[in-house]
């Protein structure tokens, strides 16, 4: 053999060894990795080959599947009461993907997850039955709260404080997911866009991923962090709080939000009934951004892995401020932000005696045959505040609620509700319309079953001096927590 045939030979063979070891590596290493990728056909022919599994409201499903009118996708995704429900369950799209619950449990719902198989499946690749997602939500309780917030620009999580269940989370505008389900539908790109240019940002969930100033509604972190510091032993012991107050080195006066309210010196109680700014400023300044921060994230504050099990942007209480901007804290402003969810864990804590269980919306993810595959409902409890300041804080936000106070929108016949209301500041200088708030909770006087609510009218598209919390966002908790009490 002559020299050049030598070299073509190997050269040749060292060919065949490259790609050979290729397609070793392919298969062996990233098999998985190119059959998960978005731009193989393949895998969303399998995930469409069969009907989705379901997710599941008080026994009933709100998904469904339906058979495409022809192409490789066999089935596509439908839903019941969709835009009601959009905010837990999220969209399954053969173009766009999956989001919320439909993409968390994209697996179980198409049948790839690895618990479904039997040894027998795993071996031979074959797809199993899809599984289900049980939920939390009550169907009253969403309905309520969606029907409430109607047209409005806003959010409202409800909470049964004593299992961290989630019986409702509502997010307007809404959008259908059907619209976008099917690749198919010659209107899907087009609905898809839109929702993409709407400037309301339907496709938001305001419930856990839009956390805004939470304005009054935090004064009951700063209440709880006095409390538990020692700095007052009652909501009716009178403060040290002057009126005008002077935010500290500034000679700026902070108002309060009702004119002639009986702010100067006011307890705690009489504070959170007429919302004094001054004495949630003072008592923040007082206190100091780290003891504050402290109280806060007891309560979920500056959590970044918040699951529920749809991970929540964290909710913030800032650092590195001077103290004006500590006292401004107190009211709910300056950098401090809030999700809906946030304000909900608050009230539900002081509801269920200072003890906060984790927040979740899915109770069980099963096989086909029911059997559980994992129970994301059995989370942790932990402490927040002393069972003392619980009680002292509920004696309180009955008060707002039932005595006069500012949430008197709030009310439910046959049970104790206490809360409290918040307008927050938007824009700089207030230039734009304030977000309305409302956080609470409601005990039926017989049963004593409880529930804890928040709401958040991020826009009512009417005129600023029509935005209050008890105005627009009282009578949203009013109704979620009457439907959950029913």
């Amino acid at each position: 053999m002559n020299k050049t045939i030598r070299h073509t030979a190997v050269f040749s063979l060292l060919l065949v060894l490259a790609l050979l070891v290729r397609a070793t590596w392919l298969q062996a290493f990233e098999a998985k990795a190119l059959a998960e990728n978005d731009r193989n056909h393949r895998t969303k022919i399998a995930q469409y080959a069969q009907p989705l599994g379901d997710i599941i409201v008080a026994g009933s499903p709100v998904t469904g599947s339906a058979p495409t009118a022809g192409g490789d996708l066999a089935y596509q995704r439908t839903y019941t009461d969709g835009a009601m429900y959009a905010a837990v369950t999220g969209y399954s799209s053969q173009l766009y993907g999956a989001t919320q619950l439909e993409g968390i449990y994209s697996e179980v719902l198409d049948g790839t997850d690895s618990r479904l198989k039997n040894p027998a499946e795993a071996i031979t690749g074959r797809q199993q039955k899809p599984g289900d997602v049980l939920t939390t939500i009550d169907p009253a309780v969403q309905e309520a709260g969606y029907r409430a917030l109607g047209d409005t620009k806003g959010a409202a999580v409800a909470i049964d404080p004593e299992t961290g269940a989630i019986l409702g989370m509502v997010s307007t505008p809404s959008y259908d997911p059907t619209a976008i389900a099917a690749l198919s539908d010659p209107d899907a790109a087009a609905t898809w866009q839109k929702l993409l240019d709407d400037p309301d940002k339907p496709l938001v969930n305001r419930a856990l991923r839009q956390p805004l100033p939470p304005g009054s509604t935090f004064k009951l972190v700063v209440a709880a962090a006095a409390l538990e510091e020692g700095r007052y032993d009652s909501v009716d012991e009178k403060t040290d709080s002057p009126y005008p107050y002077v935010l500290p080195g500034t000679t700026r006066a902070l108002p309060n939000d009702i004119p002639g309210a009986p702010c100067e010196n006011a307890s705690i109680r009489t504070a959170l009934r007429y919302s004094c700014n001054n004495v949630f400023a003072e008592l923040a300044a007082d206190l100091g951004q780290d003891t504050v921060r402290a109280t806060a994230e007891r309560f979920g504050f500056n959590d970044e892995e918040l699951d529920v099990p749809v991970r929540a942007y964290a909710s913030v209480y800032p650092t590195g401020m001077d103290d004006a901007q500590t006292a401004l804290t107190g009211i709910g402003q300056f950098e401090v932000t809030a999700t809906p969810l946030q304000m909900a864990m608050v009230s539900a804590a002081i509801a269920n005696d200072g003890v906060m269980e984790s927040p979740h919306m899915v109770s069980e993810v099963v096989d086909s045959a029911g059997e559980t595959l994992e129970s994301p409902g059995d989370g942790s409890s932990k402490r927040i505040v002393s069972s003392r300041t619980a009680e002292q804080l509920r004696s309180a936000m009955v008060t707002v609620v039932e005595d006069g106070g500012t949430g008197s929108n709030a009310q439910v016949p046959g049970a104790e509700v206490g809360g409290k209301t918040g307008t927050a500041q938007h824009g700089e200088n207030n230039s734009k319309t304030p977000y309305a708030w409302f956080t609470s909770y409601a005990e039926d006087a017989e049963s004593g079953e409880k529930v804890a609510v928040a709401v958040l009218i991020e826009d009512a598209g009417g005129p600023r001096s029509e935005v209050s919390g008890n105005g627009l966002a009282a009578p949203v908790a009013q109704r979620m927590m009457a439907a959950a009490l029913s």
